[in-house]
């Protein structure tokens, strides 16, 4: 594809820290699906449902009910693809050639756009975004890449979403810098928007033991302020928050929140053989006291034990609260 071509295109979304409005996102498919719907989900491997027709039934189901919480609340939303494992090392553990990961990819796209081909008239803007995983585990650092190899790396994918007509990219469950460096300079290669989300603990710090704040700073810095916004996934508020009261410049590169329903840590998580779904409606208070500290939040979403419940609570946060258009 004519990269030039897609770069013209995708400079005609309006994205969500341009957009006067807010936007949903989808909940925590992995743990929905297997939880709630009692999908086996190898590796925590969502785009596997790609491979046949009842599969891809299941994910389209799926994100029915959250674009239906959108066009309840009058909001925009963010198709996500199910792709966060579908990259070469998951990829290999379930079999998969680098052709079927490629294949896979395109694939999931082409679901969000036919999912958008059909609300868009009743859910107005509907953004497709490829998701990008981390290439080892989300909750665990382990052998740190060079940017450099990272953006080799996670190229297959970012090249994939491009060529499909994804309108931006998205990196879900980032645990360290160097990483975020890479996937952000392969969607520059190719002219593709692209978010950076990166994980936190209950300290509010990545993984690797470094401020969220240093993090966002070091990625603008390398990368030349590429991404188009930051957000936090995969944590409970209550694990970050103390850390945006703290405030700084970082704050306004943040725009967008995928928390998780539970408190509990990752290693808590990791060890849990039943979902902690929360209180939907407490978190959605959580996400009231965000949009109070966080002046570019636009995007809510969620993450572990999540679903299209806890998004109509975010979506109930929403109400009365009109965000400043970002400059």
């Amino acid at each position: 594809m004519d990269h030039s071509v897609r770069s013209a295109a995708a400079a005609k979304v309006s994205l969500p820290t341009i957009a006067d409005g807010y936007f949903l996102s989808d909940g925590g498919i992995e743990t929905t699906l297997i939880f709630q719907d009692g999908i086996d989900l190898p590796l925590f491997a969502a785009f596997v449902l790609l491979d046949d027709d009842t599969g891809r039934a299941k994910l389209a189901e799926y994100f029915e009910r959250h674009i239906a919480v959108a066009r309840k609340h009058g909001l925009g939303f963010i198709l996500e693809s199910p792709t966060w494992r579908a990259n070469r090392d998951w990829g290999a553990q379930l079999g998969r050639t680098e052709a079927d990961l490629v294949r896979a990819n395109s694939e999931a796209i082409y679901l969000m756009r036919t999912l958008r081909n059909r609300h868009e008239s009743t859910v107005s803007p509907l953004l497709i975004s490829g998701c990008v995983g981390p290439r080892g585990d989300g909750y665990i650092p382990g052998e740190i890449m060079t940017e450099d190899e990272a953006r080799a790396y996670h190229s297959l994918q970012v090249d994939a979403f491009a060529d499909a007509g994804a309108d931006m990219v998205t990196a879900i469950t980032m645990n360290n810098t160097p990483e975020a460096v890479g996937i952000t300079l392969a969607a520059k290669d190719v002219d593709v928007p692209v978010v950076i989300a990166f994980t936190v603990e209950t300290d509010g710090k990545l993984p690797t033991g470094q401020n969220l704040g240093d993090a966002i700073r070091e990625v603008d810095a390398v990368t030349g302020g590429y991404p188009t916004y930051f957000m936090v996934n995969c944590a409970h508020p209550d694990h970050f928050e103390k850390v945006l009261h703290q405030g700084g410049d970082w704050l306004g590169r943040i725009g967008g929140v995928r928390a998780n329903a539970s408190r509990m840590s990752h290693a808590e998580l990791d060890e849990s053989e039943v979902l902690d779904d929360g209180d939907p409606v407490e978190l959605g208070q959580d996400y009231r006291r965000l949009l109070d500290i966080l002046p570019n939040l636009r995007v809510l979403g969620g993450c572990c034990g999540t679903d299209h419940r806890h998004v109509d609570a975010m979506g109930h946060a929403c109400m009365h609260k009109k965000p400043v258009a970002a400059e």
